[in-house]
């Protein structure tokens, strides 16, 4: 059930790309610009949107990523700001998803206010991380999506969550094998430290040969130019977000030519 939702997703992609419009900082958050408003938001926003469409890419997934520090209970003007971004870029020629750092609810809630077609979350284990300790909840997750009938939005769920170490041990490989029985996971990624930085090939290749096609399973950080073909021969797909920034850092717009270089690497 779970490999077949994510082909429902993407029935003409063997390793989707999946681009990050990394939205910036919220109102409430520390970074927020007041000065500019939500319209800067969305004008932000769109740009990155149409050039990843303009590359290729073949979903974009949007992302609260300047809200640092991160929350694990946001409010709801979180999930309300979120609507209204995706909702005035979200792309009309390839799915989009939505992230929200770090709170299922707010991005199952944007994902059904916007029509999107997946979310990418952390819903299982207990982590000691940067935002204290990690306790997620896979059941009300998934009870929250039939409640809201919205069972056709995919869970990508994130088995190796940036700023996080688990609390236990259990390896990558475990987790993720457990996670699509347990969790009906519609999807695993498998994450660097922190964003920007990628997984050891050797932890992306255990967790892909421990889900044994159960579920697709996606590199979900630290994806790069150079470096994507080989990661591609491991894994389903990919999410990359920093490498497509100006000079590579995560929090900058994205830049054109490093966009269009990215899809170029991965197709071949």
């Amino acid at each position: 059930m779970t490999a077949s939702k994510f082909s429902a997703i993407f029935p003409n992609a063997a390793k989707p790309l999946i681009a990050m419009a990394h939205v910036p900082a919220l109102p409430g958050t520390p970074l927020y610009d007041a000065d500019g408003g939500v319209q800067k938001l969305v004008d932000h926003v769109q740009r990155d949107v149409e050039l990843l469409v303009e590359a290729g890419f073949d979903a974009v997934m949007f992302c609260n990523e300047n809200d640092r520090p991160y929350e694990l209970k946001a409010g709801p003007e979180a999930s309300a700001v979120m609507a209204r971004v995706v909702t005035e870029c979200r792309p009309q020629t390839i799915p989009f998803g939505v992230d929200f750092l770090w709170d299922p609810r707010i991005a199952l809630a944007a994902a059904v206010a916007t029509g999107a077609s997946f979310i990418r979350e952390v819903v299982t284990g207990v982590w000691e991380s940067d935002m204290g300790l990690w306790q997620t909840d896979a059941a009300a997750v998934l009870r929250e999506r039939r409640r809201l009938d919205a069972s056709d939005i995919a869970i990508f769920m994130n088995v190796t969550p940036e700023f996080a170490s688990p609390i236990g041990k259990r390896t990558p490989a475990d987790t993720a094998r457990s996670t699509v029985v347990s969790s009906l996971s519609d999807a695993i990624l498998v994450s660097g430290p922190m964003a920007g930085e990628g997984p050891d090939a050797s932890t992306l290749q255990s967790v892909v040969d421990a889900v044994a096609g159960a579920a697709p399973v996606l590199l979900n950080t630290g994806a790069r130019a150079d470096s994507i073909a080989k990661m591609l021969t491991i894994a389903d797909g990919c999410i990359v977000g920093s490498s497509l920034k100006v000079d590579g850092y995560t929090w900058n717009e994205v830049d054109r030519d490093r966009a269009f270089r990215f899809v170029e690497a991965a197709r071949a």
